[in-house]
């Protein structure tokens, strides 16, 4: 707890007189403290003096030609231990701010960015290991909620993020597909019309989604509606579904390109597709970028492609 001094002297006095309190009473002498701070003697017997007014005790008693705290000295020396081991502490904090060895970064990322944004900030962290990294996986709409709350340090959208205010960063591409088991009766077919996609089963994200939001959006376009068998909240979810035979659906090209059962899954061709798409990095505008954040960014930019080429082959 502060003591009732310190709390006269932080309304009353300045940094400068508790600097030189610090050091006389380290150094146990006037002169050398003034020396250490490169303050005239005069100056510094100024500044003691109206240190002492502002407490309103003696801080110092000489005895001989030596000087010793009082017994108010002594508690503003251990008040200032406090408020210097404080300022110390802000000061290492905001130093891991100006660089990456020591910065924070926090990452939201969609849901189809599950298995990559791991990957890519694992590969990051090899060139910087002092950063402390945290990763969240959302769907759409909660992205952007994170995001409209300034929540996180940076957000990795799946697709454009229609929103004003928003600083948005083209990535990578990141195409969409019609996925099948490899023994569908589609798996073969060649120019599938769209139409005919429409007769199957769908499999559906849930509400919220973004690939729900493009996959609805692309029927409404066609004057279409998908025959919805099931509503699932994952992508994981809809892998086990589609094993299963349960029916089709439109994801991220890279949701399954990490999966050891891959070989089980087709991408059918139906017209449109591939359909183009991008991640997208994504931060409030106005909002100021940590060193570490900075990094990140220019990291990604740099290995992103090389990385998905490593993990997902092509591309």
């Amino acid at each position: 707890m502060t003591q009732p001094g310190i709390r006269r002297y932080l309304k009353h006095g300045t940094l400068t007189q508790l600097k030189l309190f610090e050091a006389t009473a380290r150094l146990g002498s006037f002169t050398r403290a003034a020396q250490e701070l490169h303050l005239s003697q005069p100056a510094a017997s100024a500044q003691i003096k109206k240190l002492t007014e502002t407490v309103g005790l003696p801080l110092f008693e000489q005895v001989g030609k030596h000087i010793y705290l009082t017994e108010a000295g002594k508690r503003l020396q251990a008040g200032c231990e406090q408020i210097f081991g404080a300022f110390g502490a802000i000061e290492a904090d905001l130093q891991g701010m100006r660089h990456v060895e020591a910065g924070r970064l926090a990452l939201a990322v969609s849901s189809s960015g599950k298995s990559f944004a791991p990957r890519l900030l694992g590969a990051f962290l090899e060139d910087y290991p002092g950063v402390e990294v945290s990763v969240q996986v959302h769907n759409r709409q909660t992205l952007v909620e994170r995001l409209t709350a300034n929540a996180d340090d940076l957000y990795l959208f799946a697709d454009r993020p229609d929103m004003e205010g928003v600083v948005q960063q083209e990535l990578l591409p990141n195409p969409l597909v019609v996925l099948a088991r490899d023994d569908h009766p589609l798996a073969h077919a060649k120019d599938i019309p769209f139409a005919r996609l429409a007769e199957e089963p769908f499999l559906m994200r849930e509400e919220g989604s973004g690939t729900r939001r493009t996959a609805m959006r692309l029927f409404r376009e066609r004057g279409l509606a998908p025959k919805v068998r099931m509503e699932l909240g994952t992508n994981e979810a809809i892998k086990e579904a589609i094993l299963a035979g349960q029916g089709v659906t439109i994801l991220s090209r890279y949701t399954f390109g990490l999966d050891p059962e891959s070989s089980r899954y087709v991408c059918l061709d139906v017209e449109g597709f591939p359909l183009e798409n991008h991640w997208y990095f994504a931060y409030p505008a106005g909002k100021q970028l940590t060193a570490a954040v900075r990094a990140f960014l220019d990291f990604a930019r740099e290995r992103a492609k090389a990385l998905v080429r490593e993990t997902y082959g092509g591309q």
